[in-house]
């Protein structure tokens, strides 16, 4: 039976995130079908279409799911995916970490979080203990609804498929348990933390949320994009889409460099992939020190403008 992928979408443009998880819809193997569900959201289809590894494309396109509520989301695939899916795959966001549990729930199955790598149909591998384990989990479950790491799993070629575009749906309407109120979107033209080649993070350490201007410097400098630990947020330094971490975003940049970030387990869960990191902190015997490739035991207020004045 063919494998369901739910595209993550701004009803413009497809997110990268959907790449990967894709990506490992292939290595389970057999044809893999992409989900847009939205409004106005043909030419979100239309970038899915042309994804290298996609055979068809089934567009949802209504009113009520121009917000793509989960209440409302979670009948739309339940019945889709009732109609000869043997997996339901969706990335690892805040968006698919919501919206699948609830649809595990109405299938009555259980739920695959975080998968690292393809084993077999039915066999996957996850990280516990935020990523100290790695457990080996096998499903008899009739459908496997799974997330994915995005990191775990490198992007498919966007272009040069030539998937069909089905429109399926009808009316979906909301039962009332949730509504759209607002969004508030932190607007910046650096890129994207979970996309983003370079990464500076800082922690408590940064002792207010002025002083992250230090680490703005120092981003702009290298294109990078700006973190911060649970401590950063927790204490209203930054915004909570700037965290990094288990109860984050999971990031794996070619650099990461940890500005004023102790490196509690938590925290280490979220980067610890990144290629190369980097970490600064005063505190010779803090723990981010046992996983970084380059530590500087320095004030951080010093050694930050430093950098910045010789880049």
């Amino acid at each position: 039976m063919p494998i369901l992928v739910l595209a993550e979408h701004d009803n413009a443009e497809l997110k990268p995130a959907t790449l990967n998880a894709i990506a490992a819809a292939t290595r389970i193997g057999g044809e893999v079908h992409v989900l847009v569900a939205g409004h106005g959201a043909r030419g979100v289809a239309e970038q899915a279409s042309t994804v290298i590894g996609v055979s068809k494309v089934l567009l949802a396109d209504d009113l009520a799911l121009v917000h793509q509520l989960p209440e409302v989301l979670s009948p739309l695939i339940v019945e889709t995916v009732n109609g000869g899916y043997s997996h339901l795959l969706a990335a690892a966001t805040s968006a698919g970490k919501s919206l699948l549990p609830r649809v595990a729930a109405l299938l009555d199955v259980a739920q695959i979080s975080d998968i690292l790598s393809v084993e077999s149909v039915d066999t996957f591998t996850r990280p516990i203990y935020a990523g100290n384990a790695i457990a080996t989990v096998q499903s008899p479950d009739p459908i496997k609804v799974i997330t994915v790491r995005t990191t775990a799993f490198e992007v498919v070629a966007s272009k040069g498929g030539s998937a069909t575009v089905e429109a399926i749906g009808g009316n979906r309407v909301n039962n009332g348990t949730s509504k759209f109120v607002d969004q508030q979107l932190t607007k910046s033209e650096r890129p994207e933390l979970t996309a983003a080649r370079v990464v500076v993070s800082g922690g408590r350490g940064m002792g207010s949320g002025d002083n992250f201007t230090l680490l703005e410097a120092l981003s702009d400098k290298l294109g990078a994009a700006v973190g911060a630990s649970r401590a950063a947020v927790d204490a209203g330094f930054v915004p909570n889409d700037y965290q990094v971490g288990q109860t984050g975003k999971i990031v794996a940049p070619e650099l990461y460099i940890a500005v004023g970030i102790s490196g509690a387990i938590q925290h280490l869960a979220g980067m610890k992939d990144s290629k190369v990191i980097v970490a600064i902190n005063k505190d010779e015997e803090a723990p981010i020190f046992q996983v970084s490739d380059y530590g500087l035991v320095a004030d951080l207020f010093k050694a930050v403008p430093e950098m910045v004045e010789a880049l």
